[in-house]
């Protein structure tokens, strides 16, 4: 998440860890277990509210830390560990219950390998992260509005067809700005390479 001033200044990052944003996203990471749980139980219809209660955090957190300036370095590091733990987990619970195919579970987990792999190349390179992009989060916001609409159009079983044929057109929308951002962290992880040489460990020698 990112803020700037109200005069267009620059970003203003706190250290502050007890905040609105903070509590909303540790919020959405126990919302995960939560809907796990239930979906395991076969409670469909909380499962559903925990589903959207965690997309609907996701946008409140980002937009309290900007409009009143709770931006901080403990945000920037739980907010997208909490959209990867609640796509990834949501995706394989999903798929175990059959309610979406395989191939959307591996689309995702093969974009985040990749991802993992790139953010450790620029790390080498005493970068702690890749920046975020736009594509990015509105990968991320299809998804996270694709995944309680698959549920909700499980559960209504019949006449669902208006809801399953928006909730698919978010995750295909979802999965392809997914690995066009892919794309587009790649191309940076290549110019931090380029740019900056690997760093290299020389033995040291002595003299008397």
């Amino acid at each position: 998440m990112k803020a700037t001033g109200r005069g267009g200044g620059s970003p203003r990052i706190s250290t502050r860890v007890w905040t609105i944003p903070n509590a909303l996203t540790i919020l959405r990471i126990a919302c995960v277990p939560a809907f796990l749980i239930l979906l395991a139980r076969r409670d469909d219809g909380w499962a559903f509210l925990a589903l959207a209660l965690s997309g609907i955090s996701d946008y409140l957190d980002g937009w309290v830390a900007r409009r009143y300036q709770q931006v901080s370095r403990l945000g920037q590091l739980l907010d997208p560990l909490a959209d990867r733990l609640f796509i990834v987990s949501t995706v394989l619970a999903l798929a175990i219950r059959q309610i979406v195919p395989w191939w959307l579970v591996a689309a995702i987990l093969a974009r985040d390998l990749v991802g993992a792999l790139a953010v450790w190349t620029v790390r080498r390179r005493g970068f702690r992260a890749l920046p975020t992009h736009f594509l990015g989060k509105a990968a991320t916001f299809c998804l996270l509005v694709a995944f309680p609409l698959l549920l909700l159009g499980h559960i209504l079983d019949a006449g669902n067809g208006g809801v399953l044929a928006v909730a698919w057109a978010f995750a295909w929308w979802g999965v392809g700005l997914y690995w066009v951002s892919m794309a587009v962290y790649l191309l940076s992880a290549r110019t931090v390479r380029v740019a900056i040489p690997k760093p290299t460990t020389r033995g040291l020698t002595a003299t008397d």
